[in-house]
């Protein structure tokens, strides 16, 4: 794989804010099309379907914030059965800025935080405060 990008060249976007000159390549994560944005609008230069989570775990998740750890967890394994399309977002993050863009209301639980945390060598999940206490 290749080395892990900057941490300024991976942005975050919902699918419904507009385009900017400095999102640099423009990444669509989800695996459906959000209601209301043409593919004009959305101005995305790639749709990674492969790397959204699938079906059933975004209708298990289902955006309940309760789940979000687990659903981290889940989501990073799915991340991982794809590692070329990860390598070339990565490739892509290397060389400039990357906005992975979704369209989730919750900005804070979502696929992209996750994928981001994972580009960037992060962990995927918050640590608990018992084993921050315990490593602490």
């Amino acid at each position: 794989m290749s080395a892990r990008p900057k941490a300024g060249n991976i942005r975050l976007k919902r699918a419904y804010e507009p385009a900017a000159r400095d999102d640099g390549t423009r990444v669509f994560v989800d695996r459906l099309w959000p209601r209301g944005v043409s593919k004009v609008d959305a101005a995305l230069d790639h749709w990674m379907k492969e790397l959204a989570p699938t079906t059933a775990l975004r209708k298990w998740f289902g955006h309940d914030a309760a789940r979000w750890e687990e659903f981290s967890r889940r989501y990073a394994n799915e991340v991982r059965k794809h590692p070329e399309q990860f390598a070339q977002l990565r490739g892509w993050a290397g060389v400039g800025p990357v906005t992975l863009v979704y369209a989730a209301r919750d900005e804070a639980h979502n696929e992209a935080v996750v994928l981001r945390a994972m580009l960037l060598g992060r962990p995927t999940t918050p640590r608990s405060s018992k084993a921050a206490a315990r490593d602490g």
